[in-house]
This record gives C-alpha cells, sequence and structure tokens, in this order.
C-alpha cells in the first residue's frame, strides 16, 4: 500500500502538511462532521464529532433519545423522580442514570456525567432553558421545542444531532409501516371520536385537536376526529396545537360517538361515563368510552406503539 506522506516529507514539507488536513476534512465531510445544528430560536450549534456521552436535561425528549439509540447517560426525570414508564426498562438497561426532578436543576451532576451534548428542551415542566449559558460551559447545548415537533419530527432532529440518522429514519419507515398493516386489521365504531383528558369540574378538560399529535396518530388508524372549536379556550390561555384546553361545561357539546381518555384506562373509562353531567353525551350512551392507555400523555416512539398495539387489540376485526 502506497502510504498518503512519510514522516520525513510531513516535517519538511508544508505542503503535504496542508494536503493531510484537507484530506481530514474530506473524511470528515464524507460521514457528515462537523454538523451545524439548528435550535429552537433559530440560533446555532457546532458539534465536530458524533457526541459519545448525551446528558437529557428534559425527560420529554430522552425518549425519542433513546429511541434512535443516541448514548444517553443520564436524564432527568418526572417531578416524581421517575422515568416516563413507556421507555423506562430500556434506559434502565442502558444504565441512564437519573439526574434531577423536572423543574430543579444541578449543575454539579451535569459536569460529572461528562457529557459532549446536552440536550434542552425549550419549553414545558422539565425545561432547563433559563440555565441555558451555564450548561453551554459544560458542553454543546441543542435547544429543542416539543410543543412545535411531533414525536416523529424529533426522532429526525435528534437522530441527526446524535449521527443516528439511519435508525431514526428506519425507526418511522417501521412505525408507518405497522400503522398501515394495522389500519387494515381494525373494524372501528361509526361516526367520529375525540379524545379528552378528563380532570372533572372545577378544572379544564383539554380536548385534542384534530390535527394535533394525539389526533393525527387516530386519523392515521382510520378514525374521524372530532375537532373542538378554538372558542373553547380561554383567551388568556397560550395557543396550543394539540389540545384546547376546555372548561368542564364544554365537554357536554361534544358529538362523537366514540371517546378516547388521555392518559386513562378502562377504569377511568367507567368513571367518566357514570358521571352524570356527561350522561348525554353520545359515546356514554354508546358505551364507546375507552382509555387511550396509561402512558398516552406524551407521545413518543414507545408510547405510540402502546396506543397502536391496544387499540389493535381493541378493535380487531372478527
Amino acid at each position: 500500500m502506497i502510504p498518503l506522506f512519510t514522516r520525513r516529507s510531513f516535517l519538511t514539507h508544508g505542503t503535504c502538511a496542508t494536503a493531510l488536513l484537507s484530506f481530514a476534512n474530506s473524511l470528515r465531510a464524507e460521514t457528515g462532521w462537523p454538523r451545524t445544528l439548528t435550535n429552537a430560536d433559530g440560533s446555532e450549534t457546532v458539534l465536530n464529532t458524533p457526541p459519545m456521552r448525551v446528558v437529557s436535561t428534559s425527560v420529554t425528549l430522552t425518549g425519542g433519545l433513546l429511541a434512535v439509540d443516541a448514548p444517553v447517560v443520564a436524564s432527568a426525570t418526572t417531578v416524581r423522580g421517575a422515568f416516563f414508564a413507556q421507555w423506562q426498562s430500556v434506559a434502565e438497561s442502558r444504565n441512564v442514570a437519573p439526574l434531577w426532578r423536572a423543574g430543579s436543576i444541578d449543575l454539579e451532576s451535569v459536569w460529572a456525567h461528562e457529557p459532549d451534548l446536552i440536550v434542552v428542551s425549550a419549553t414545558g415542566a422539565d425545561s432547563a432553558l433559563m440555565h441555558r449559558a451555564a450548561l453551554e460551559e459544560i458542553a454543546p447545548v441543542l435547544v429543542l421545542d416539543y410543543g412545535a415537533l411531533d414525536w416523529q419530527g424529533l426522532s429526525r432532529q435528534l437522530g441527526h444531532a446524535t449521527g443516528k440518522d439511519e435508525r431514526a429514519n428506519g425507526l418511522l419507515e417501521s412505525f408507518a409501516q405497522s400503522l398501515e398493516t394495522t389500519r387494515a386489521t381494525l373494524h372501528l365504531p361509526g361516526g367520529q371520536t375525540n379524545i379528552v383528558s378528563y380532570n372533572g369540574p372545577g378544572a379544564p378538560n383539554p380536548i385534542a385537536t384534530a390535527d394535533g399529535t394525539h389526533g393525527r396518530l387516530l386519523t392515521a388508524l382510520g378514525f374521524r376526529m372530532e375537532d373542538p372549536p378554538r372558542s373553547w379556550q380561554g383567551a388568556d390561555t397560550p395557543p396550543a396545537a394539540d389540545f384546547i384546553r376546555a372548561a368542564y361545561e364544554h365537554l357536554t357539546e361534544l358529538t362523537a360517538e366514540t371517546t378516547f381518555l388521555l392518559a386513562g384506562t378502562d377504569t377511568d373509562a367507567e368513571r367518566f361515563m357514570a358521571d352524570p353531567i356527561l350522561s348525554n353525551l353520545p359515546s356514554v350512551k354508546n358505551r364507546q368510552v375507552y382509555g387511550l392507555g396509561a402512558n398516552s400523555f406524551r407521545i413518543d416512539y414507545y408510547s405510540a406503539n402502546e396506543i397502536v398495539a391496544d387499540i389493535a387489540r381493541r378493535f380487531a376485526k372478527a
């Protein structure tokens, strides 16, 4: 094999050193590194090489990182100090350490894990955005807004940021095929469907929009979604793409023949159908109220598959 350069020529000829640097840069370009990542606020983060130790300060984003096989070493938890149940076993098998509870921060813990990439959420109760400057002193920071993207879009961005593009693309293609296959096996109830986060009187009872993440998932399975009026949400409430934060009284105006309860089980469905104020809802009269699944509050790759599998069991053709 002919060497690219000899030690002597490298030491005595500057042109060879320049050629070597050019060759190294071309190799990095061929493999897609360095990469410039765009943050949620439009700023940019540059990574010279694929990260080997990722710290997630957002428990919501950790599921996406795990799904694309990113090397997560530590993650924030929920306010209760737990990981999300849909991927907890995956995190445990990969020895992902708990970082802190949502709403708190411990910069020394981040230092201790020696990350080469820190992932931060731009919004939500698990956002560490206000500590961004301090985190950037430790490692490059990527800021993503999970309120503005569905889980598929987040998977693509996280895959790109961690050099797991191929894994992310394969994951999404496999899930799309699963949706198509599952839809062909279903016998769905007629009429429209809605998704309600049922909290009872005295609290908001969010209703999924047809074009939100949850609504689109059920639409892909063949359901026709009831879209709640935006006017049901108070003017002082920030707009959201996925849910309308409706007052309890607005639930009586729903017309869909089928209702799914967000983060709900069949026990929750029985409680909903036993609510005397809701007794005239078409879905209650039809006794077509179902839990969407205990882990359905936040959709990621893992919880989306749980929802699809549960619907496949519940509505399988005879």
